[in-house]
């Protein structure tokens, strides 16, 4: 039996005391299979056009392939960490990635549009199940503080670069092979993420005594899959269009009867006092607050440098590399190794500060600004401000939570980020589109050339939703800054211990 330093020394050997020895390898098992997650909501964002071209999909049905899959994963994800609850983490983790590889390849194969937008969201269904189980395994198997910040800071920087990794993967393969190959490349990843599972991977039963609550889902996906329809609708339709009134209004009371059944359901989906925890709840609206910037930066990014720029789609895709690297910097090599020393809110508000600043730099671009000298430095704050926040959020939002709620925190962890993403892509997307017809409309009847209108008016409405992107990422700042209390693990309660209710 080795010692505890050589344990420290080489993290692949057994530990005393009974540690798992596979469980840096079970590691790897779970970062594959999140990363093939979260980069499928981003990774067929370069191979839109091509499959837009190929399937006769209509400009305003396109959203959907996107949309499709963040909605069911974000509106499900409370029901499959409940599932993950019930069945047992590791026969849900591998169910889940058995389907994932199914609808991907139902997606890869699709001859309709609305053939892809069904797979899609049977992937986001899949994922719903996959995720929260994912993230349960992690939080049960690393429970060291030391060993815990670690595991959570790779964690991190998969959950935070995941996105910017699925262009790059996304742009490869769109130009050396076809759009088909961004849905098929998840089936190699999920068999082997499969094998891996069983031979690495353990945990306990299930604790039978969870039940499903199927109202919850019904009324809680019902609320958000409104009200994103109602911020997609708001664009061709206008703001006070009733139909979009009339989207807000139903989502607000779907989400309204959501809360007020979990006060009263036998098994509820959410039980409420995993977010009247005050940390809790401030890592859950700092997490959704961040990605409706950053899935807004990624949506416009990709058209500017494809549409404005000429990039091609690996080039588009490559351009995102420093933001990746950055993400994953300030992830593994800030965060995690100040997390034990200093408070989560420490480095998750200034995170949030230093991503705000790289939008507003972004807000400066024009339809001739260099890459190099305007777009670099800006995606480089903003990778390292998501890597500073990420990390934090994900460890500590889920520390100290008892065993049959570690799925369903998991799964509200994870909820926040997707519901955070379809949020910000359909809103941003509207203040954009809005504000470039606005521009557009007032600089033609001035006698302006159209060929020079047009693309300035194109940026004018990126920057434009930059600007509110930025503002949103300093009220996560503001929120993680004010509502994070918890103290820095080493001097708080340990990983395994249950949080008091709530911390002040």
């Amino acid at each position: 039996m080795s010692t505890g330093r050589t344990g420290e020394a080489d993290p692949f050997r057994k530990t005393p005391e009974g540690t798992d020895p596979h469980r840096w390898w079970g590691l790897v098992v779970i970062a594959l299979a999140q990363l093939m997650v979260v980069l499928d909501a981003t990774i067929v964002n370069i191979a839109l056009p091509s499959a837009q071209h190929a399937l006769h999909m209509s400009d305003g049905n396109r959203q959907w392939v996107i949309t499709a899959y963040t909605l069911a994963f974000g509106g499900l994800l409370l029901l499959g960490g409940r599932i993950a609850d019930l069945v047992g983490r590791k026969r849900t983790f591998v169910i889940g990635l058995i389907g994932f590889a199914v609808a991907s390849a139902i997606g890869g194969a699709a001859t309709s549009s609305g053939m892809l937008f069904g797979a899609r969201a049977l992937q986001g269904a899949f994922a719903a199940v996959l995720a929260p189980s994912a993230l349960s395994l992690l939080t049960t198997t690393f429970t060291d503080p030391r060993e815990r910040g670690k595991a959570f800071g790779v964690y991190g920087a998969l959950a935070g670069s995941g996105s910017a990794i699925g262009f790059i993967v996304g742009g490869l393969l769109t130009e050396y092979l076809n759009w088909r190959w961004c849905l098929y490349v998840n089936v190699p990843i999920a068999v082997l993420a499969v094998v891996g599972a069983f031979a690495l991977l353990h945990d306990r039963p299930g604790h039978r005594e969870a039940g499903l609550d199927v109202p919850g889902a019904l009324l809680g996906c019902g609320g958000l899959v409104a009200i994103v329809s109602g911020f997609s609708e708001a664009e061709p339709r206008g703001w006070s269009d009733p139909l979009v009134l009339a989207l807000f209004a139903s989502g607000v009371a779907l989400l309204t009867a959501f809360v007020w059944w979990q006060n009263r359901a036998p098994s509820p989906l959410l039980p409420l006092h995993i977010i009247k925890d005050r940390n809790r709840a401030g890592c859950f609206l700092t997490m959704m607050l961040a990605t409706i910037g950053m899935f807004g930066l990624f949506l416009f990014m990709t058209y500017y440098l494809q549409i404005i720029l000429g990039y091609s789609p690996v080039r588009t895709g490559l351009a995102y590399l420093p933001l990746t690297a950055a993400i994953i910097t300030g992830s593994t090599q800030i965060s995690a190794r100040l997390l034990q020393h200093v408070a989560p809110r420490m480095l998750m508000a200034p995170g949030m500060v230093l991503a705000a600043g790289g939008m507003t730099l972004l807000t400066r671009m024009t339809v001739h600004s260099s890459y190099t000298t305007e777009i670099l430095p800006a995606l480089v704050l903003m990778g390292l401000g998501m890597g500073l926040t990420f990390m934090p959020v994900f460890a500590t939002a889920t520390a100290g939570v008892a065993p049959r709620d570690s799925g369903v925190t998991s799964a509200t962890v994870n909820t926040s980020q997707q519901v955070g993403g379809s949020i910000g892509t359909a809103l941003l997307n509207t203040i954009a589109t809005t504000s470039s017809t606005a521009y557009i409309t007032a600089h033609l009847r001035t006698g302006a050339p159209k060929a020079l209108v047009v693309p300035a008016g194109v940026v004018h409405g990126y920057t434009i939703a930059i600007w509110w992107a930025a503002g949103v990422m300093l009220l996560a700042g503001l929120t993680a800054g004010l509502m994070v209390t918890a103290k820095a693990p080493k001097h708080g309660a340990p990983a395994d211990a249950p949080l008091p209710e709530s911390v002040t």
